[in-house]
């Protein structure tokens, strides 16, 4: 039986928790806290999950990590972006060159702009970065919790490494493909977060589906753009880790970018929302990044430039969706 840990009790860790001990691998779930891990080793489902959803004996919660990572193929990161630095470098002394590390996090570090993958790189033992893998896919935890199917890629710049983990993490359940563009799988799961915050806005406006229709096909060329200026593959964005997480995220009310993004055309603060949301919305930190980096490649990104005045300037939602659709019109791949 195949052991796997997983460092982080986020909405997507606990969901990859449950996934993999239905599965009958013997999964190890960290928690921050003894006074975490008490209270769902007591409730056996988290309360703030989906009420019901019972976590599998399989799934063993522990806040220590001698104990979460004693004996394991492969430690799963499923933390915010934000949290990364600091829980690899937690991990790294027990890291050995047989162990997958795998990230599952869907954002860009704010202070260097980086991938997942590379603040990994970062804080491990060079020797053992072949084995760092990046999963991701059009993944909305509530479905797969019920047992709904889904798929997702898992990625390593080796395809022997990638392989590695697809036999190890596929499921019934959550069918994985695999992939060696590292860039474009992290690209396409972070940056789609932002084009699912003007989703949101769409939605509150009222502006229909066709409206939201052309703000994805124009928000997967921006994303793509910008993946290509970072080394990534562009097929990658036209699949599903690119185009697939993308409208999965944008048209459906599961998604917390999506529900920010609503919420703002209510006349709620950023701060407001934020606050009182459960988990992250990672298209906040990464429409920053993103506006940076488009700055950095002299790219032009509307969509992701009209999201940041929205976010960190103040711009109206409504006004800036009115800029958009006022803005001179240009060649439709332009940029």
């Amino acid at each position: 039986m195949p052991k796997v840990a997983i460092i982080g009790t986020t909405t997507w860790g606990i969901t990859l928790g449950v996934v993999l001990a239905r599965n009958r691998a013997e999964v190890r779930l960290w928690a921050r806290t003894e006074q975490e891990a008490t209270e769902l080793r007591k409730a056996r489902y988290h309360s703030n999950l989906l009420s019901g959803v019972i976590l599998p004996t399989g799934l063993v919660i522990t806040s220590s990590l001698d104990e979460a990572l004693a004996g394991v193929k492969a430690v799963i990161l499923a933390v915010p972006s934000h949290r990364m630095r600091q829980n690899i470098k937690l991990v790294a002394k027990y890291l050995d060159g047989s162990m997958l590390i795998v990230s599952a996090a869907k954002g860009l570090e704010i202070d260097t702009n980086q991938r997942m993958s590379q603040v990994i790189a970062d804080e491990i033992n060079p020797d053992f970065r072949s084995n760092i893998c990046v999963l991701s896919g059009p993944n909305l935890s509530p479905e797969i919790l019920q047992g709904l199917p889904a798929v997702a890629v898992v990625a390593a710049l080796n395809e022997a490494v990638a392989r590695k983990a697809h036999r190890l993490l596929n499921t019934p359940s959550l069918c994985l493909y695999t992939n060696t563009d590292v860039i474009g799988v992290e690209l396409g799961g972070a940056l789609k977060n932002i084009i699912a915050l003007g989703a949101g806005i769409a939605d509150g406006l009222g502006y229909g589906d066709n409206a939201k229709a052309a703000l994805i096909t124009c928000g997967l060329t921006e994303i793509t753009a910008l993946g290509v200026a970072l080394g990534a593959n562009p097929l990658t964005f036209s699949g599903l880790t690119g185009l697939g997480d993308l409208v999965a995220t944008c048209s459906s009310q599961l998604s917390r970018n999506h529900y920010v993004g609503m919420e703002l055309t209510k006349g709620r603060s950023l701060e407001e929302i934020i606050k009182l949301m459960d988990g992250a919305a990672e298209g906040v930190g990464t429409t920053l990044v993103a506006h940076n980096l488009a700055r950095q490649f002299e790219l032009e990104m509307p969509i992701t430039e009209k999201i940041y005045q929205v976010l960190y300037e103040g711009l109206n939602p409504r006004q800036a969706a009115l800029e958009l659709m006022e803005a001179k019109a240009k060649h439709e791949l332009a940029g």
